[in-house]
């Protein structure tokens, strides 16, 4: 649908944030917000999260209307949750390159050609591939999910292979690994990191699971979005180096407001030398208000799939209580 104009669309960002609060209000509409989305995005939503909260927060409104600030997959699986319920992108074309990185087909002769396996997928991925799954995990979770399995059981993990790797050390198994990955994690760069962390000898490294080994290895806690939240909070160290999406510190800084954060830089130089999501950033004030006005772009999940994908994203849920 193409933007449509009208008398008094908003033109500053403050008339913006007003009216999306306004248009929240009257439709009834709840905005979750992924940690990764634009600061001002952030500051607006009822809930901001990582992948698992903000399932857990879809599972439990009572809104009519969910508008899903994040990527498509996170949209989609609010739907999966809510299939009564109109769930909205601010941008459609919002997409993850994790995702992205798990065809369905080619996913689909993977799965079968490992019969006796069970399937634990991140829910970084298509409602197609959940569909395909015995059980979703997040980041925050993998690790007790893994745990609960019994230990005799081959299992494919999939679809990003560092999280996989990260896993598969962790929990002393040798799941199969499907070959995937986030181009964000994948961006940083390890002479630089060397490099900034001399500069700032004093700086604690951390890292999310999604980055490759070798960054893995030099970290000094290594956790989900919302664990190194947690950890900046509680740890005593004054400075931290945060190897994940630059967006976090948004966020982060506003919990530790007196400590030093410094985003983890990048291979290729860009804007803030960090490794930032480019779909992610996709969602802006302007596509947010028209999203919230007009109620498009709407998601929508075959049902044949709904219905499959609901069954290991509850089995999730119930096991992450």
């Amino acid at each position: 649908m193409g933007e449509t104009t009208q008398v008094g669309k908003p033109r500053t960002r403050a008339e913006y944030m007003e009216e999306i609060l306004r248009l929240k209000k009257e439709k009834n509409a709840v905005l979750l917000a992924h940690y990764y989305q634009e600061a001002d995005i952030q500051d607006l939503a009822d809930y901001v999260g990582d992948s698992l909260g903000l399932s857990r927060k879809a599972a439990e409104t009572d809104a009519d209307i969910i508008v899903f600030a994040g990527v498509h997959f996170m949209a989609e699986t609010a739907k999966i949750i809510n299939p009564d319920k109109k769930v909205i992108l601010p941008d459609e074309n919002a997409g993850c390159s994790l995702a992205d990185s798990a065809p369905p087909k080619e996913f689909k002769e993977f799965v079968e050609a490992h019969p006796d396996h069970l399937v634990v997928t991140y829910i970084n991925c298509s409602a197609e591939i959940k569909a395909m799954s015995d059980i979703i995990c997040t980041s925050s979770n993998a690790v007790d999910i893994i745990n609960s399995l019994p230990k005799d059981q081959k299992i494919i993990c999939a679809p990003d292979r560092n999280l996989g790797e990260y896993l598969n050390i962790q929990t002393g198994r040798d799941m199969v690994l499907w070959d995937g990955a986030c181009m964000v994690h994948e961006a940083f760069a390890m002479d630089k990191i060397l490099d900034l962390h001399k500069e700032n000898p004093n700086a604690k490294f951390i890292a999310h699971p999604e980055s490759p080994q070798n960054i893995l290895r030099i970290s000094a806690f290594v956790g989900s979005t919302e664990k190194l939240l947690n950890f900046v909070q509680e740890d005593d160290n004054e400075e931290f180096i945060v190897a994940t999406e630059a967006g976090i510190l948004h966020e982060m800084q506003k919990r530790v407001p007196n400590k030093k954060l410094i985003p983890a830089p990048a291979k290729e130089d860009n804007t803030c030398s960090c490794s930032e999501c480019h779909y992610m950033k996709m969602n802006t004030l302007e596509k947010l208000y028209n999203c919230l006005l007009n109620e498009t772009p709407e998601i929508d999940v075959p049902e044949d799939i709904r219905k499959k994908a609901l069954v290991p994203l509850e089995r999730m849920l119930e096991l992450s209580k």
